[in-house]
């Protein structure tokens, strides 16, 4: 069998393209000329079916500590130990023991309590704009929106929201692929916020309180439970996992319609359709464009060998957008009907499903419902930003809008 580094493949570097229009372009050819892709580090899935099946191969794994390794984090550092402790980077029994304990306080009742204070931060958010018939979205809406919502899940006072906004925007670049760069900036952040969760672990513990932190405490399971050190990094991931996706999604979801003024108008007329039209909006513009795995043992991929060893990219951005799976996946349209056998790629799949997908879908959905309720007539008002190229998230550090 051929291997994929022996076949005449597209080079795939999405990094290298700064619109998502061109990123979607750039997939679709490939997927139109070949199985799979090429990238920097090996082999890239592009089709649907392809990465629904790879998400649940156990002969694929999470990118474990060799993503640190590859990044410049140093082993034994601050930041090293904390990725060991990230769900995302762990595998086997360790990571089935963290995600059983966490979800035991991750509840749908706890997401469900925080909706008024989702759709309050948002309500404030835009009542500071809304007269002014335009702004840049990213600082006035995207930005600060998240922070205070994990905030209020965890337990953590109002007052720390600056602090904790600062702390997950520095930790984020811990999954840059030059982390090493960062790492001075990555492990003053981690401290700061090791030394403020000490003390909260130490309150909670004392007098446990309605909150995700005080939950994370007392959840048990056969007499084990989280370490003070396990606590931190949990706290440490979601303040991450919770804030720079959702704002960045939110960006991604606000440029999508800007950008499809037929579609706003269509979703203001009919309010039903948000739920429908926040799922169409992180398929079609996805913060999180491809999962990283490593491949434990040899396998196939498109017809192709894949080596042991080998980092192979599960692009669900692309399978997203695959016609093949379903047939207008290149048009944005809010009222579509799924096809059977459809799976949105954005929050992973198998055994590392996003543990946040129903917060993360909670606060979209009451966001897009408040901006659609008052904003007539959405459009562009200026050149729209993406973020640098290396980011781990995509979406926009300056997104120019404007209504009425």
């Amino acid at each position: 069998m051929t291997t994929y580094a022996e076949a005449d493949l597209p080079q795939l570097f999405p990094g290298t393209v700064n619109t998502a229009e061109g990123a979607r372009a750039l997939f679709a050819d490939a997927r139109a000329s070949a199985t799979i892709g090429r990238g920097a580090f090996g082999p890239i899935a592009i089709h649907h079916h392809d990465v629904v099946e790879l998400l649940r191969d156990k002969r694929l794994r999470g990118p474990g500590m060799d993503f640190a390794r590859v990044s410049g984090i140093p082993e034994g550092s601050r930041a090293w130990k904390r990725q060991e402790q990230i769900l995302l980077f762990m595998e086997g029994d360790d990571h089935h023991r963290l995600r059983r304990l966490v979800s035991k306080a991750f509840t749908p009742k706890a997401v469900e309590a925080l909706r008024p204070t989702t759709r309050a931060t948002i309500a404030g958010l835009l009542d500071a704009v809304i007269d002014a018939g335009s702004c840049d979205a990213v600082p006035a809406l995207c930005e600060p929106f998240p922070i205070p919502i994990i905030c209020a899940l965890v337990g953590i006072e109002p007052d720390r929201v600056a602090d904790m906004s600062r702390w997950a925007s520095s930790i984020l670049q811990s999954l840059r692929l030059d982390a090493g760069a960062y790492l001075a900036e990555i492990e003053q952040a981690q401290a700061e916020l090791d030394d403020y969760l000490d003390v909260l672990i130490d309150e909670r513990r004392a007098a446990p309180r309605d909150d995700l932190l005080s939950n994370l405490i007392l959840a048990e399971e056969e007499g084990d439970r989280l370490s003070r050190s396990e606590l931190q990094s949990v706290v440490a991931m979601m303040l991450v996992a919770g804030t720079d996706t959702t704002r960045n999604q939110l960006s991604n979801m606000i440029h999508t319609f800007a950008e499809h003024p037929d579609q706003w108008a269509l979703l203001r007329s009919r309010p039903d359709l948000v739920p429908n039209a926040v799922e169409e909006a992180i398929r079609w513009e996805p913060a999180t464009e491809a999962l990283p795995r490593v491949a434990a043992e040899p396998l196939e991929i498109g017809g192709y060998h894949v080596e042991a060893g080998s980092i192979v990219v599960l692009m669900s951005m692309s399978a997203n957008h695959d016609t093949a799976v379903m047939a207008d996946a290149d048009v944005f349209d809010i009222a579509r009907e799924t096809p059977a056998g459809w799976h949105l790629l954005t929050f992973g799949g198998g055994i590392h499903y996003c543990l946040g997908a129903s917060l993360a879908r909670l606060e979209l959905t009451e966001a897009l419902a408040e901006l659609s309720s008052r904003l007539p007539g959405l459009r562009p008002a200026g050149e729209a930003v993406t973020n640098p190229p290396g980011s781990v998230i995509a979406g926009y550090t300056t997104l120019p809008i404007a209504w009425g």
